[in-house]
């Protein structure tokens, strides 16, 4: 099955674990199953439904969105990446 390696800041609203499996043919059926098996992510991924913009998938070393985005296929030894956008530093 397919897995979904969670960064450490959103570890603990999955279970405190690095790494999720889920199952789907494509991208969105994977977060799917995630947001199904880990509820508290959802808030931390997701704004009306659609991916935050600070919060990046990637299949490999590609950004989902230069893909097929949320409908980007995916097959049973997939590992995607959730990469959040880091800000800040100094002026």
């Amino acid at each position: 099955m397919a897995s979904i390696r969670i960064p450490t800041p959103l570890r603990p609203y999955a279970g405190g674990t690095a790494e999720v499996v889920v199952s789907g043919t494509t991208v969105d059926e994977a977060l799917k199953d995630l947001i199904a098996q880990h509820p508290e992510l959802e808030q931390h991924l997701f704004n009306n439904g659609e991916l935050r913009s600070f919060v990046n998938i990637f299949l490999g070393e590609e950004d989902i969105r230069h893909l097929d985005g949320r409908e980007t296929a995916i097959e049973e030894d997939t590992e995607l990446l959730i990469i959040p956008s880091i800000a800040g530093g100094r002026a």
